[in-house]
Order: structure tokens, then sequence, then C-alpha cells
């Protein structure tokens, strides 16, 4: 597995990461704790050595997963995690609020290198930004805890261009975690540009937008009630139906290479920027490899510029989010 360097931190990582959410949150049924262990072992058998997780999913029991499966390989990997929600008691107790005020995450972080079975955080992402917290006190709290050595490097998701350059002139951003894909393109507007000049690196998260982009989801498609994707706008039955068109272009270009929708979704996604490292997620050993595979494909400047032009031609239906996820994005 090839390596890329996050921005200008040095903060090196395999060219793929892996999502590891959907192991046991956010996607349907939770997979049995020995079997979500063994999924992330053959991961860093295959030379990934850049794992994602957060406090929320569950909440707490990814988390544990991911400090148990990695335990024994620690010091070759990359533990990203996120701090900044708590439970919501508007909201029937779900953890949807948003507290990213210092003496909360120096709490989180502490519960949270117990859980990961580790004395430090590779890097520490603020989950969402938090509205009532100026970005700078987030920023500095996170500066306090890489001086006290108990975190390496600061990261922010779903943030804006402004909160970006805000928290970066506090302590340095390592890199921001958005949704990135052919099937969400919006970063390209203001944050990748402002990721390039401040020498940010970029993690997409659902880099296959959430399974899309795979082919393996149609209008027919049932989602469990455990499923995120079942209260999403875009993954109505309708617009699943009208966003088939997206899918299309994209199994056109994979069949015209030989390779499958999903590893040229994500070989779009390397070739833009060499600091780009995507974290599909998966529950399966087969699509785990399909994944990984795609850091071996090579798409020419001619390539991207046609994969481009033909799915920016396509209009996409639906909202990414549901409106009290949507309220939770920085821009």
């Amino acid at each position: 597995m090839q390596k890329r360097t996050l921005g200008n931190s040095g903060l090196e990582v395999s060219a793929l990461g892996l999502g590891c959410m959907g192991l046991s949150f956010g996607l349907g049924p939770a997979m049995e704790k020995s079997e979500a262990i063994k999924l992330i072992r053959a991961a860093v058998e295959r030379g990934v050595t850049f794992f994602d997780t957060a406090e929320v999913y569950g909440p707490f029991i990814n988390e544990e997963v991911v400090g148990e499966a990695l335990a024994p390989f620690r010091k070759d990997v990359v533990i990203a995690t996120k701090f900044g929600f708590e439970p919501d008691p508007n909201n029937d107790g779900k953890w949807t609020a948003t507290n990213s005020k210092p003496d909360h995450i120096k709490q989180v972080v502490e519960a949270s290198l117990k859980r990961l079975k580790t004395d430090t955080i590779d890097l520490l992402y603020q989950h969402r930004v938090d509205k009532n917290t100026p970005i700078e006190d987030t920023a500095g709290a996170v500066k306090d805890l890489i001086q006290a050595g108990k975190v390496k490097h600061f990261g922010l998701s779903e943030a804006g261009a402004n909160t970006i350059r805000r928290a970066h002139a506090v302590q340095p951003v390592t890199a921001l975690q958005s949704e990135y894909s052919l099937f969400w393109r919006e970063p390209e507007q203001s944050v990748i540009p402002t990721l390039e000049e401040l020498g940010i690196g970029f993690v997409p998260f659902s880099p296959l937008g959430k399974g899309f982009l795979t082919g393996k989801i149609d209008a027919s498609t049932k989602f469990d009630a455990t499923d995120f994707r079942a209260i999403v706008p875009r993954f109505s039955e309708d617009n699943r139906k009208a966003n088939q068109a997206i899918v299309d272009v994209v199994t056109k270009f994979a069949e015209q290479k030989k390779i499958t929708p999903a590893q040229i979704a994500l070989a779009w996604l390397l070739a833009k920027k060499p600091w780009i490292v995507p974290i599909p997620g998966t529950t399966k050993l087969t699509r785990l490899e399909e994944n990984l595979a795609s850091a071996s494909v090579q798409l020419s400047a001619d390539e991207v510029h046609a994969l481009e032009e033909a799915s920016s031609a396509i209009r996409i239906d639906g909202e990414r989010y549901p409106a009290t996820h949507a309220k939770l994005v920085d821009r």
C-alpha cells in the first residue's frame, strides 16, 4: 500500500484508510465484535495504517473495537477519533448536542484513550463545529492536549473555510474530514483551495457516496431501521431512481478501465490531490480488498477531466442530510 502525507504536518498514512463507523453504528446492525476485529486486522495485513473512529459511534463501542483490534499493531498504525457531541436532553438523550468546550474535550480524550487502549491519540478531530464555543477556544484546548503528549495532531470535520483558518491560526490543523465524492463535490468550491493554501490534508468520508457509487444500491433497495440512509433525503426511493444516472456514468468509465465502479470513484479521489486520503468503510473482506485495489489504479488527467465533465452534467436530487443533521454542518 502506497503512503501519503496529510498536508504539511508530516503525518504519513496509507493512501486509503478504513472508516470504522459502520462496523458497529449507523449503517445497519452492528457486526459481531470478533468479526469486526478480524476485519480491522485484515486491513492491517493488507497495508492499511489509518483507522477512523469516534466517541459517538455507538456511542463508545466503536472506539473499544478499534482499540482492541489495533492493540497488537499500535506502533505501526495511526488512529483518528473525534470529540464534540453529548446527549441532548431536548432530544430524548440522543447524541445530537454539540459540546466543544475545553473542559469537555479534555474529559472526552481521557475516556477515549482508555477505550482505544493507548496513551496518545494520533489525530483528534472536532466532530462538528460547535456554534456555542469559539473555535479558538476549542483549538486552544487541543493545543494543550498536544503539549501534554495526549494528542499528536488536530483535525476538523465538516468545517467551512473561515472556521478552518481561525482554528489553524491557534493550532495548526493537520487534516479536514468531510464528505467528498463524485456524489458530493461541494468541497471543491472553497474548502479544497483553503486546504491547499494552508497545507492541510483532506480525508474524505463517504467517498463512495454512502455506497451509492458502487452500483449495489438502486430504487428497490430496502434499508434497515438502524441504517442512517433510511432517513437521508438523497436516499429516498424516488431520488435513488433519479440519481441512478451518476452511477451509470461511473459504471461506464469502470467498464472502460476493466475495474469496478467503486474503484473508479476512489481512484478519482486519489488522482485529485496527493494529500487526499479517502476512508471507505465496509463490513465485508471482499469489499475491503476491492477498495484497496483502487490505490493501484492510475487515472490520467484526461480521464479525470472526462469523468468530471460527464458527472457534472447530471443533477443530483435530494439533500445529503436530513434537516436535523444539516444544521450541524459549518459553512
